[in-house]
């Protein structure tokens, strides 16, 4: 017996001890991947030796090896904490350039609207085509939301309008008293370019011709200065059977108001085209079914919410939601060989190879969970049990080297 034998224990089992105090010491920490001690034995060998004839010289620590299982996931209710639930890891552009990763998702929104990391890493992530509300082909890139500044008014290009209008309605040319222009009415706001509210009125009157009306934007007004008698804007025509054939659209020029709030001269027109396709003539009363167009006027940003395939999609205070982003994902072909950097960062190394990146829920990539956070995997009682364990080893290689010295001492005093 030796006393580098005994050494190398003492050595390694501190190690150990400090492996284990690092994972309970981050047993609350979110997104947290515990790590264990690896052994190799040491034997001394020479050439010619027969086997099993040589003893060994110690112990050495062989890695320090994370363990990547899935941690369990808690409900905080921050729509800005996400929890990745299976394969995957956050990409992390640190404020060198570099890229990192983490499973830690406790992110926050800075001054200038980028998703951050605590320790000030940028979010990567797709941003979103406007048009498709999917995300745009290319390599990811900071996610930023506007924070500083509202998001620009849109002037209404398109409206949609659903009702039924009541086949038993009078006709106005008949000698019974016609069922007044009123009765068939509706209204809706449309904005111009500068996100300026117009309310549109339209108004239905039932025709001499057989399921045919007329569309007026306005009712007539006897005491007015002139008089108004208002004229249709258009006709729509329906079939037997109550579905519309002709007159489904319709194209308004909406008048903005005037640049001098004193002059009774309107301002410029927009066109807006008004949508009835889904519209029926049915003996049933008159109902509005369906109102909407895609303008709205400036908004600033009032939440944010992610959804399981990393859509981010953001409110805003002129009643718009609309996704802004796609977080990235990327995986490894070994996590393993991923490099702990601190900060709950992770970089990539020869031993892990490149990362693949990708959208949450494509292919292996795990789902997103928002308003959720990923805890640590550490498992605090297989923890201690593990601290008592190596502090016994500690205690025994101690014994050895004590003994070891006993032996030389008795050496010494031979006579």
């Amino acid at each position: 017996m030796g006393f580098q034998q005994g050494l190398s224990g003492l050595n390694a089992a501190s190690k150990n001890l400090d492996v284990i105090g690092h994972n309970i010491a981050n047993s609350g920490t979110v997104g947290f991947k515990a790590s264990r001690t690896e052994f190799d034995e040491m034997v001394a060998s020479a050439i010619g030796s027969a086997n099993g004839t040589n003893g060994g010289i110690g112990v050495s620590v062989g890695a320090i090896a994370q363990q990547f299982t899935q941690g369990s996931i808690s409900v905080t209710g921050n729509n800005l904490d996400v929890a990745i639930n299976g394969n995957g890891f956050f990409q992390i552009q640190q404020n060198d350039g570099t890229m990192a990763y983490t499973r830690a998702g406790n992110f926050k929104l800075d001054k200038d609207g980028n998703v951050i990391t605590n320790a000030g890493g940028k979010v990567m992530g797709y941003p979103v085509d406007p048009a498709t509300g999917k995300p745009t082909a290319g390599s990811p890139r900071p996610l930023v939301f506007p924070t500083g500044a509202p998001i620009p008014a849109k002037q209404t290009a398109n409206a949609k309008v659903t009702f039924n209008l009541d086949a038993r309605a009078v006709e106005a040319a008949t000698a019974t008293p016609p069922t007044p222009r009123a009765t068939y009415g509706t209204s809706i706001t449309v904005y111009d370019s500068q996100g300026v509210p117009n309310t549109v009125s339209l108004y239905f009157e039932k025709t001499a011709n057989p399921n045919e009306w007329n569309v007026y934007n306005q009712l007539d007004d006897p005491n007015a200065t002139p008089p108004v008698v208002a004229t249709p804007v258009g006709t729509i025509t329906f079939d037997g059977n109550g579905k519309i054939t002709s007159g489904s659209t319709l194209t308004l020029n909406i008048a903005t108001a005037p640049a001098n709030p004193n002059s009774p001269t309107p301002g410029p027109t927009f066109p807006v085209v008004f949508d009835f396709s889904d519209s029926t003539q049915y003996g049933t009363k008159w109902a509005v079914s369906e109102s909407t167009q895609d303008g709205y006027t400036a908004g600033q940003l009032t939440g944010i919410n992610i959804g399981t395939d990393g859509t981010i999609l953001t409110r805003y205070s002129n009643g718009v939601t609309r996704p802004e982003g796609v977080v990235s994902l990327a995986t490894f072909r070994n996590t393993q060989g991923l490099s702990d950097i601190g900060n709950n960062l992770w970089v990539e190394t020869y031993e892990s190879g490149q990362p693949t990146v990708g959208q949450p829920t494509n292919g292996a990539f795990g789902a997103l969970r928002s308003g959720a956070l990923e805890d640590s995997n550490v498992d605090l009682t297989a923890e201690l049990v593990n601290m008592m364990t190596a502090q016994r080893a500690y205690q025994a290689n101690a014994q050895t080297i004590k003994t070891q010295d006993q032996i030389m001492s008795t050496l010494v005093n031979l006579r």
